[in-house]
């Protein structure tokens, strides 16, 4: 099995200096434990923050030299085709520098394949992986996908291995000349509205309690109906018109 890592150039959110994001530490870290090969990626141009990765135990890190200001996409996109692959681990933004959080996407679409974010946890076997992804109030989800496959990394994810310098200098770097392009501004694209589901929104802040109280409280809380002992009719009208006010089924006239 072969495992790419994206590695981007971050910035130490508080001294400004280059340095490694943590959840790309912690997707070397979850790469290194799915064994195969592991090689990191980065384009641009230079390597003072990426670097830091050989020291988590990246035993090889491919720098495709672009100009500064140039789309990585192009470059990534050359490289990966011809590295081919099984999965590609991202880390959700960079830090400290534009931090759009499209790379790992716009690189998916050019590749043609499939991207799942937050994951936390993943196992392979001979016929795919078995992934876990983050939800909102600690919830996960959990898909069974193929490759080849874009991930990007959660911050609750297992953390990253200890750096160690002499493992950073052992490392293997491979020097190439990336494809530079300018990066576009791209236009928005306009798509037709269709209707989806109300998402019960998220408690913020507070205790853990406050939040576990503000994800279970009853629904006479928010405007709702609080029936008690209700006789099977009434109570079906009551969940059949709920589910019409969020959206999961369409109006019309009940059978009921």
């Amino acid at each position: 099995m072969r495992i790419a890592v994206l590695l981007s150039a971050s910035l130490h959110p508080t001294s400004g200096q280059p340095a490694l994001a943590r959840t790309e530490a912690q997707a070397v870290a979850l790469a290194l434990s799915l064994g195969g090969e592991v090689v990191g990626f980065h384009a641009g141009p230079s390597l003072e923050a990426p670097r830091a990765a050989l020291g988590h135990g990246l035993p090889r890190l491919v720098h495709l030299r672009v100009p500064e200001g140039s789309d990585p996409v192009p470059a990534l996109a050359e490289a990966l085709a011809e590295f081919r692959p099984d999965l590609v681990f991202a880390g959700p933004r960079s830090v400290g520098g534009d931090e759009t959080g499209l790379v790992p996407y716009r690189l998916a679409e050019a590749l043609g394949w499939p991207i799942l974010a937050d994951v936390l946890n993943l196992r392979a076997d001979a016929d795919g992986f078995d992934l876990a992804c983050a939800l909102p109030k600690g919830e996960r989800l959990r898909l069974r996908e193929t490759s080849p496959l874009v991930a990007t990394i959660h911050p609750a994810a297992p953390p990253p291995r200890p750096y160690a310098f002499a493992q950073e200098r052992r490392g293997a770097i491979d020097v190439r000349d990336g494809v530079a392009s300018e990066a576009a501004s791209e236009r928005p694209q306009e798509r037709a509205m269709r209707q989806r589901a109300k998402v019960k929104p998220g408690a913020a802040g507070g205790s853990a309690a406050d939040r576990l109280r503000a994800a279970t409280e009853s629904a006479s809380a928010k405007g709702g109906q609080l029936l008690v002992d209700p006789d099977p009719e009434t109570a079906a009208r009551a969940i059949l018109a709920h589910l019409r006010a969020i959206g999961a089924v369409p109006g019309g006239r009940s059978a009921l």
